[in-house]
């Protein structure tokens, strides 16, 4: 076992210590976890203009799926917006469509932006490419509905956090295979990636009580994928096992120093330079796992989010405006 870890950054780690962590989950505590208040999206709506409407759609299998889509009131509708199609994380196992909602509701805020967040379904209730579909099938509909939601269909950003990012990866591989939608940009949250867990990331943050351990990752992927062999599952699922990452859009991917998932994003940032693409990869020192979500008052987090927010700037907003 790895002991030696990078150190957090100390505003975090000061903010940590009010803070219950956990090494393990378990189906006992998966249980209560799910019965704690749900997160809401009402206060984050108080003080903005915005119209909400909650739609649902049909998964593959029939099953309906749930979307909240966010357009500014404000606007003059004369220009199409663009769109931030919103995965939240929860290890695959936890969280809903309003989890993590106020990083996109930023970019509502900043460039106009219509935010349409998906309710997938979560494990061990659904099971291998069950998530990953119904966030297509979500996508789908958005991009088939452009026009009525006033999107720009050429800047479509899918996005996510955590188990979020994870699916967001996964469906920008699904949709550059089947040639459809078209997707501008993906943004990857420090992105749960690789069902492996074997990289030296994964097993400094085995053993040790955090936000998000190597055991907890175990836990959320066998929730997944069962008994699946290596060979078996999906690289929609599991990204990090795609053989091919060509053709991918433009990507931001930003994670901690000090968490679980540190190697296996740097790996798939460095996969897409070799493949030919472009990515930006930030690696915060001394963050851990989700830290910008969990504390976004502090130094560390306001500057991963302004940093991600310039990204976008810079692709959505090229010559200033919308």
């Amino acid at each position: 076992m790895t002991t030696a870890r990078p150190a957090l950054d100390p505003e975090l780690r000061e903010l940590l210590t009010g803070m219950p962590l956990m090494s393990q989950l378990t189906p006992e505590v998966l249980a209560q976890l799910r019965q704690l208040p749900a997160a809401s999206v009402d206060s984050l709506l108080a003080h903005r203009q915005v119209n909400r409407r909650e739609i649902s759609v049909p998964a593959k299998d029939g099953a309906q799926i749930r979307l909240s889509v966010f357009s500014p009131a404000n606007t003059d509708h004369t220009t199409a917006a663009p769109c931030v199609y919103w995965i939240h994380g929860g290890g695959m196992v936890m969280g809903d469509r309003f989890s993590q909602i106020d990083i996109p509701l930023e970019w509502l805020d900043e460039f106009g932006a219509v935010v349409v967040s998906v309710d997938y379904r979560l494990a061990p209730e659904a099971t291998g490419t069950t998530l990953v579909d119904d966030c297509y099938q979500g996508l789908l509909w958005t991009a088939e509905h452009s026009e009525e939601l006033g999107i720009d269909p050429t800047r479509i950003i899918v996005a996510g956090a955590s188990a979020g990012g994870g699916l967001a990866a996964g469906l920008t591989q699904l949709a550059r295979d089947l040639g459809a939608p078209a997707i501008a940009a993906q943004v990857l949250i420090c992105p749960m990636l690789d069902h492996r867990n074997t990289t030296t990331s994964s097993r400094q943050y085995s053993g040790v009580p955090g936000v998000w351990t190597g055991e907890m990752n175990e836990f959320g992927w066998r929730a997944v994928l069962g008994d699946l062999t290596d060979d078996e599952v999906s690289a929609y699922v599991s990204p990090a096992r795609a053989e091919d990452l060509s053709g991918l859009p433009t990507t931001y991917i930003d994670t901690g120093s000090a968490e679980v998932f540190r190697d296996e994003d740097t790996n798939y940032a460095t996969r897409i330079w070799a493949a030919g693409g472009q990515a930006e990869l930030h690696v915060w020192a001394g963050g851990f796992h989700g830290f910008d979500a969990l504390y976004p008052q502090a130094n560390i987090s306001a500057t991963a989010r302004r940093t991600r927010t310039d990204w976008l700037t810079r692709l959505l907003l090229p010559n200033g405006s919308a």
